[in-house]
């Protein structure tokens, strides 16, 4: 198995990028995982929120390959401790045959289609954060999910 986040947009801070690709790094020692960008919609500053959704969620679905089992990173998911996420994340290891992908969604979350897709739903916390803080909050909660697995000393309860 394959653990991909997909996510709309670039991450611009060099200070997101730096700690982001640290924990990329890091998680090379456990399992393969990439980040897939799909470029920001053009002139998106003057589009209506749900045309954009569509448009972002149109390019979401295209990014996706047959068999990818979805899980949407969404306020309305289902919360983990992160105890709960690593057993969440080795019940997948056993389950999914392909990538788990989870998809981080533009400014204005999800179209409906996208919804329709998507396996389930995972939040992160209740509150709401920059889609570039997401990223990194998401990498290091993979990692730390990892070294719960393996007994490493990351994690402390």
């Amino acid at each position: 198995m394959k653990i991909t986040l997909l996510a709309i947009g670039k991450t611009d801070a060099g200070y997101f990028i730096e700690a982001i690709n640290e924990y990329r790094k890091r998680l090379e020692h456990y399992i393969p995982f990439d980040i897939q960008v799909i470029p920001d919609i053009k002139n998106a500053k003057n589009m209506a929120a749900d045309l954009q959704k569509e448009k972002e969620g149109e390019l979401i679905l295209k990014s996706l390959q047959p068999g990818d089992y979805t899980v949407l990173l969404d306020d309305k998911g289902k919360e983990y401790t992160s105890m709960q996420f690593a057993a969440y994340i080795e019940k997948k290891t056993h389950t999914v045959s392909k990538r788990l992908v989870f998809i981080i969604g533009g400014p204005y979350g999800f179209s409906q289609a996208v919804y329709d897709k998507a396996n389930e739903k995972l939040t992160l916390s209740r509150m709401t954060f920059s889609h570039q803080m997401v990223r990194l909050i998401f990498v290091e909660q993979l990692y730390r999910a990892m070294t719960i697995l393996n007994n490493e000393p990351y994690h402390h309860e």
